[in-house]
């Protein structure tokens, strides 16, 4: 057993970090090609965060820091998307 001072990690929490990390970066990349990888990225993360903030939820909110950074960037993705990223620029 772990102990209560020991940190419980969320490696679903993680992976959602780091897929919307990539997201918001590749976003940018004009052509559509910042619209398919940025966007399919951003969703893939969405769909993580949602599982990674169940699984942080059920253990008293332990581990679900990395989802709200998911969130903040899965957010400036989509608007990012939604004034023309990926596609115009």
């Amino acid at each position: 057993m772990s102990s209560s001072n020991e940190r419980q990690s969320n490696p679903t929490a993680w992976a959602a970090f780091w897929f919307a990390l990539a997201g918001l970066v590749l976003m940018p990349i004009p052509l559509f090609i910042g619209l398919v990888l940025g966007g399919v990225l951003s969703i893939v993360a969405a769909v993580l965060a949602v599982i990674a903030l169940l699984k942080g939820l059920a253990r008293s909110g332990k581990g679900i820091a990395p989802v709200v950074f998911a969130a903040i960037f899965i957010a400036l993705t989509w608007g990012g998307i939604s004034i023309g990223g990926g596609i115009v620029w």
